[in-house]
């Protein structure tokens, strides 16, 4: 039975067990370091998001060249980071840096639409990160293998459907109105992915406690606070788009 799991694709128990050498207490990956490193991360993420705000405020068309640039730099930077961890160090805050671009720019386009929105989005996002970590230290919920099947395979399942969806925009079919609409199906819809985006934290948090149980080397507390990352912003968007359908019933 595998020691820990995670929903999120960047942080799995793999990328940790292979990272394990015999080293120093001093030299191990531990929980604070971790989330000290993931604090500063977030520090950069917001610098780079209120530049591309003030941006797209000021000279809209700049909007695509800070989305696009932000998402797919992201992207690359990730993707490297997967198979070189040990880079970590260098990357992860690079990666941070490029999403706060993106996510600046996308929180300006729907700011544009919906006044005061992002505010309450970035409130609720830190407000369930907060309680999720909690709920996890005073185990009121607890990482069990059941419950990480479960998370996980309704994780791979909306990356899956929305990658069809993708797919299929590419040949012009958009008949997953629901997806952007604020009709009934869809605010449940886009709540049901926002429990599922929470629920990854815990599986994140029990993620990072075992690699540091394990002993994994220093440079994973920069490994570990870019996954935790990656689960952070995909939270935000997600209570950013189901905020907008709720504002766009009223």
């Amino acid at each position: 039975m595998s020691l820990f799991k995670s929903g999120n694709p960047t942080l799995s128990e793999g990328r940790f067990r292979d990272t394990v050498i015999n080293i120093g207490s001093s030299e191990a990956m531990t929980v604070r370091g971790t989330l000290n490193k993931f604090g500063f991360m977030l520090i950069m993420l917001m610098g780079t998001a209120f530049y591309s705000w003030k941006e797209v405020a000021n000279f809209g068309e700049n909007i695509m060249g800070l989305v696009l640039g932000g998402a797919i730099g992201g992207f690359v930077v990730a993707l490297v980071m997967i198979f070189k961890k040990e880079w970590a160090k260098f990357l992860a805050p690079l990666y941070a840096l490029l999403e706060g671009l993106f996510i600046g720019a996308v929180s300006a386009m729907y700011e544009a639409s919906f006044p005061g929105l992002v505010a309450n989005a970035v409130g609720l996002t830190f407000g369930v990160g907060v309680s999720m970590y909690f709920l996890y230290s005073f185990r009121i919920i607890k990482a069990t293998e059941r419950f990480k099947s479960v998370v996980m395979t309704a994780t791979m399942g909306i990356a899956i459907f929305y990658f069809l969806v993708w797919i299929l925009s590419m040949f012009g079919i958009n008949n997953m109105s629901f997806l952007h609409e604020g009709s009934t199906f869809g605010i449940l819809f886009s709540l049901g992915v926002v429990v599922i985006a929470a629920l990854n934290l815990i599986l994140d948090f029990d993620m990072i406690e075992q690699g540091a149980a394990i002993g994994a080397p220093k440079y994973m507390e920069w490994y570990g606070a870019f996954g935790l990352m990656v689960t952070f912003v995909w939270l935000y968007l997600e209570i950013l788009r189901l905020l907008s359908k709720i504002s766009s019933r009223d």
